[in-house]
């Protein structure tokens, strides 16, 4: 009687022979509708299964036919072999990602952001995609702070990712748009401060050394934030003279240091005007130095920048009044110059 046997040569074991399984494994059957056709089963197939294996018929001569089962394994990231879901790196500081993973065949591992940003891998080079099972960050910025993901394929489905969040620390920064704000008394105000900082700062204003907390219908404190920016915006409702004018302060903490800004709110329903990057300011005849003051000016300046500020006259002409048709006199007229490199200022005329 024709038998025939299955062997698995990689592993030199004799699976089956005619009807009967000799191998000692659950997974491995053997089944033939005739005489002629004779198949093997292999169920949940494991790795251990893939290599050749023979079909073996006791003629004389022997024949025998052999064939190999590739076995396929979608990829797997290695967590243990990995870079943990979340990193915390100081700024300007390098950084290396790693992401393992296994399959066969052997996974592609690609590395790209979570927002679609390109990944900087230098001054000069920056990519959208970057291949490898690690990925390097030199002297990494606030701007790369986020989630990286590595994903992993290799033709066999499903594909795989990890996603790691990376957190850049550093101190906080404050940025003032407007250091000088002015208002006339009765009105509202608002005054606003930027800050970048993580981890996430502690915000706060101050005023005359004193925490400004909120008061119904007078004092509207704000704060937004995203990621690692935030907006302070402190509201003054009906101005008052003199308290609610002078020097405002806002504070940003954390974990790393500490900075503020300073804003200065003035009251621009006094004698007052602001002198901008250059401009000429015009003042008033009377505001002129006068010798019959002793040098003293009736004008004050609150800062001074260099010998290029200076103070300017021009005459123009001013025609007198009375009854003899009286000729014309001229009345000096002063104005203020600076720089344009001169930061802006506020000239404060009490005469």
């Amino acid at each position: 009687m024709t038998k025939v046997a299955w062997i698995h040569i990689d592993r030199q074991m004799i699976v089956t022979i005619h009807k009967h399984v000799i191998a000692r494994v659950p997974r491995f059957s053997v089944s033939h509708d005739n005489q002629k056709t004779w198949l093997l089963h292999v169920s949940a197939v494991q790795q251990e299964d893939r290599g050749y294996y023979m079909c073996q018929v006791n003629t004389n001569p022997m024949i025998s036919q052999v064939g190999y089962l590739q076995v396929v394994v979608p990829p797997n990231i290695v967590d243990e072999e990995s870079t943990e879901s979340a990193v915390a790196v100081r700024e300007h500081q390098n950084a290396t990602l790693t992401c393992k993973a296994d399959g066969f065949p052997a996974p592609k591992v690609m590395w790209r952001r979570e927002d679609g940003q390109p990944i900087v891998l230098s001054r000069h080079s920056k990519v959208n995609v970057l291949d490898g099972e690690q990925l390097s960050l030199s002297r990494i910025s606030r701007t790369e702070m986020g989630a990286y993901l590595c994903i992993a394929t290799n033709g066999v489905p499903p594909s795989v990712s990890k996603r790691i969040t990376v957190d850049v620390e550093f101190p906080p920064m404050i940025w003032v748009p407007n250091q000088l704000v002015g208002a006339p008394a009765g009105t509202n105000v608002t005054l606003d401060c930027h800050t970048e900082a993580h981890p996430r700062a502690i915000t706060y204003w101050l005023r005359a050394g004193a925490m400004v907390l909120p008061a119904a219908g007078k004092l509207r404190l704000e704060a937004a934030e995203n990621s690692y920016r935030g907006h302070m915006r402190l509201t003054v409702a009906q101005l008052a003279a003199p308290h609610d004018f002078g020097n405002y302060r806002c504070i940003a903490k954390n974990s790393l240091g500490e900075t503020e800004g300073s804003i200065r709110l003035y009251d621009l329903g006094a004698s007052t005007a602001e002198l901008i990057y250059g401009e000429t300011l015009r003042l008033p005849p009377e505001a002129a130095p006068s010798a019959a003051k002793d040098g003293d000016t009736p004008y004050v300046l609150q800062q001074v920048w260099g010998p290029d500020a200076c103070l300017q006259h021009r005459t123009s002409p001013h025609s007198g009044s009375g009854g003899g048709g009286g000729g014309g006199g001229r009345r000096r007229s002063p104005q203020l110059r600076l720089p344009p490199s001169a930061p802006p200022f506020v000239f404060h005329y009490f005469g």
